[in-house]
């Protein structure tokens, strides 16, 4: 036998390696399905963060082309956030009583379609009125997003999976800062938002194609026949979650327990029982001021990097990119760290970690933000990346533990439109204040981007108040449980529709 080339025996290598990896990778993810599970689930976010990043990116020519100024690109920011909170409470109803794959692929066609029509503005109104309709189709991704990741992923390791879902929010718009601001040096910010259309198209293809999950009952995707028979029956609240509450001696509040299931009760009476849950408000609240900060920093740092540190637009959003990066390794860890505590026994780990990072967060970014020396901001602001991104993948676990899972797409609708409120807020708001409270220019960001981190410690505050109710409403959700479970399996009990969930 002739012996074998030295390039082919050595061509082996790198791909049994990558092999190795890929197997690594999906076994994090538990399997190839719930792999694919989350990359799609992180790509819808992806390619919302992308659009975002692009808008910020394309601001400076925005300016020029059409004769904007602050404010006017800060309400291109607020319009869509305006336009998602109107419509993000009746898809919230909606995701807790129709296919949830179906219609998540419907709004990823029309927002395609959204994007096309941006790029082809002639004129601000033109581009305004296009924003609005992003934000309408964008309403669907809060919902459908997190109702499909509670079923598709065990409760028991949510914070965790929440954040390889939300890690593609933060990659996207990492890459909707890189990508679209090289495309728009080169070719001009239309095409920056024309380049988004053909990765949404493939989105369209694998969302359509995704399974519906079943709900409540948290049935690993592509289990083997006899354990999904096992676990075809509703699961309840993560067990971690509930042990961990029991330990603690956490009782249940009659006033929010539920006696049947609330999908036959009105709408209203569905909207009523998650605002009553009274730790959904607080992370509702700390949520609203958390990215009611983000959204601002978001619509300004091209420009504020490229006036501050006096870069490029090209450069700037390379450097953004990597400043996402830690952001990208927070989502990836702070769901894990919490899950692991969770596992441990205590009880709050999934609002104790986030307080814990918001009130970090100041203290890094703030330094970072106010010298000029890149060489100096660059590992603040990564490090303060850092724990901005571990802070959701526990609170939005955090979310689902304390709301019945048949009501997990409306309680998710409500907290997108009161923190949309924010979001819609904060860019018009940051361009107002920067040229009109300050003196403008690069001063006058910086210095409203240095005041408004005053909302983060504010969220703190909030999330120390739900460290007392967080236990008790877990407890609540596993009462909840178990008497529809009970009405479920008894005929007799059965009730063609349901009243209001709970006391008025």
């Amino acid at each position: 036998m002739a012996p074998q080339p030295p390039s082919e025996g050595k061509a082996i290598a790198p791909v049994t390696w990558a092999g190795r990896r890929i197997g690594r990778a999906l076994e994090a993810l538990g399997g190839r399905e719930r792999a694919r599970a989350a990359i799609v689930l992180a790509a819808v976010l992806a390619m919302d963060g992308a659009d975002k990043g692009t808008l910020s990116t394309t601001a400076g020519e925005l300016k020029h082309a059409f004769a904007l100024g602050n404010t006017e690109i800060g309400l291109l920011v607020s319009v869509v956030a305006l336009s998602a909170a109107v419509f993000t409470v009746p898809v919230g109803l909606l995701t807790d009583r129709v296919r949830r794959t179906r219609l998540l692929a419907i709004s990823t066609a029309l927002w395609v379609v959204a994007t096309l029509s941006s790029g082809l503005a002639p004129s601000y109104l033109w581009l305004l009125v296009s924003r609005a309709a992003l934000g309408a189709v964008t309403a669907t991704a809060g919902p459908t997003v997190a109702s499909l990741t509670g079923d598709f992923f065990p409760a028991g390791e949510r914070a965790r999976m929440y954040g390889f879902v939300l890690a593609g929010e933060m990659i996207g718009t990492g890459l909707g800062f890189a990508a679209s601001s090289a495309v728009g040096d080169a070719l001009g910010w239309r095409f920056a938002y024309w380049w988004l259309v053909v990765p949404g198209a493939a989105l369209v293809w694998a969302v359509a194609r995704l399974p519906e999950p079943r709900r409540a009952g948290q049935v690993p995707v592509g289990a083997g026949k006899g354990r999904q028979r096992r676990e075809q029956r509703p699961a309840g609240p993560g067990k971690a979650a509930a042990r961990a509450a029991e330990q603690a001696g956490a009782e249940p509040d009659d006033r929010t327990v539920l006696r049947s299931d609330p999908r036959n009760a009105s709408h209203w009476a569905t909207i009523r029982y998650v605002l009553r849950v009274r730790t959904n408000l607080i992370l509702i609240a700390a949520s609203a001021l958390g990215y009611f900060y983000f959204a601002g920093l978001r619509a300004f740092a091209t420009l504020f990097v490229v006036d501050h540190y006096r870069v490029s637009t090209s450069m700037a959003g390379l450097l953004i990119l990597v400043v996402g990066s830690g952001a990208v390794v927070g989502v990836l860890t702070g769901g894990r760290v919490a899950d692991r505590l969770l596992r441990r026994g205590v009880v709050n780990s999934r609002v104790l970690v986030p307080v814990g990072c918001l009130l970090g967060v100041p203290l890094l970014i703030a330094p970072g933000l106010y010298v000029s020396t890149l060489l100096v901001a660059l590992p603040l602001l990564i490090c303060g990346a850092v724990l901005l991104g571990a802070i959701n993948p526990p609170l939005d676990a955090a979310r689902l533990d304390i709301v019945h899972p048949y009501t997990w797409g409306t309680a998710e609708g409500v907290r997108t439109f009161l923190r949309t409120l924010g979001e819609a807020a904060a860019p018009t708001l940051f361009g107002y204040v920067s040229g009109q409270v300050f003196s403008g220019g690069d001063a006058g960001l910086t210095a409203t981007l240095l005041v408004f981190l005053t909302t983060l410690v504010a969220a703190a505050v909030l999330g120390l108040l739900a460290l007392r109710t967080y236990p008790r409403d877990v407890a609540t959700v596993v009462a909840s449980h178990r008497a529809i479970t009970r009405q479920e399996a008894d005929p007799a009990r059965r009730r063609p529709a349901a009243p209001d969930p709970g006391p008025s």
